[in-house]
């Protein structure tokens, strides 16, 4: 079983983060309970699929879930170790990160879902459940986001509009069009990295419209195959109402012609 295999070689991933080592498997245990999951109090620009305002109370097991984003030379140690495929990289298209010089630090992108299920499965974790990244994101708050009411560049990695860098007239990526290595802002109140902004993240969830009511109910998993999976998070291309805790995006799991340049992952585990 490769799973076996690779915890009994010991391996283990390290890159650097604001000049400190962090292993690959990093996590934070978050405890079982109850939260407000969906449409924020006060917040006029929520989708129908985001329930009513003030959101749903929906029950969560405890579970474990990356302090970090995956990082391309996490995803390299995979391919590496035979587990993983190649995914768009960069020659293909200049926003993909994977073989790009000096980015062995950011978010790995442009991965269809199975390839960033493959990942997790090789850490012998598993993608989050719509809902435990929903209250992972959340670290406590009933806000837009975990800070408040609105985001910047000062606390995420998007395009707000007016925050400009290294690219003449491009807002995206705080101006740099593109991501940023992980952790470059700081951690929410559960310590955990980059959960809003530089890469939206597969989860497990196929997508339903009700997908709100389901997790209410108690069935956080298990829905039936649609054309499309969920991603969270927002990304570094996308705008402010992308970042709200309570978005839910939506893409087909298999890219095709398409390169989602926007999308990338992080793993989670049973508790």
């Amino acid at each position: 079983m490769r799973l076996q295999r690779y915890f009994a070689l010991g391996m283990m991933a390290t890159v650097f983060i604001g000049g400190a080592a962090m292993a690959a498997g990093d996590e934070v245990k978050v405890a079982a309970g109850a939260f407000q999951m969906g449409c924020s109090v006060g917040d006029t620009d929520c989708d129908g699929d985001e329930g009513r305002a003030g959101g749903v109370k929906v029950h969560v097991p405890t579970f474990y879930i990356d302090r970090y984003e995956v990082t391309v030379a996490e995803y390299q140690a995979c391919i590496d170790a035979g587990q993983c495929q190649r995914p768009k990289d960069h020659q293909r298209n200049k926003y993909c990160n994977f073989g790009a010089p000096g980015r062995d630090r950011h978010p790995v992108n442009c991965v269809d879902w199975q390839e960033a299920l493959d990942y997790c499965e090789w850490q012998g974790k598993r993608l989050p459940l719509e809902a435990e990244w929903e209250k992972a994101a959340r670290a406590g708050s009933a806000s837009r986001y975990p800070w408040g009411q609105d985001v910047s560049c000062e606390r995420a990695i998007l395009d707000d509009g007016v925050t400009m860098g290294s690219v003449p007239g491009e807002p995206d990526g705080c101006g740099e069009d593109r991501t940023w290595p992980v952790g470059s802002r700081k951690a929410n109140a559960l310590g955990l990295f980059d959960m809003h902004g530089n890469a939206g993240e597969w989860v497990m969830n196929w997508y339903a419209g009700d997908g709100l009511q389901q997790y209410a109910a108690g069935q956080l998993s298990g829905q039936p195959p649609s054309p499309r999976k969920v991603l969270r998070g927002g990304s570094w291309d996308e705008n402010k109402g992308n970042l709200r805790s309570s978005y839910r995006n939506t893409k087909p799991p298999e890219s095709g012609r398409s390169v989602y340049g926007s999308i990338g992952l992080r793993c989670a585990r049973d508790g």
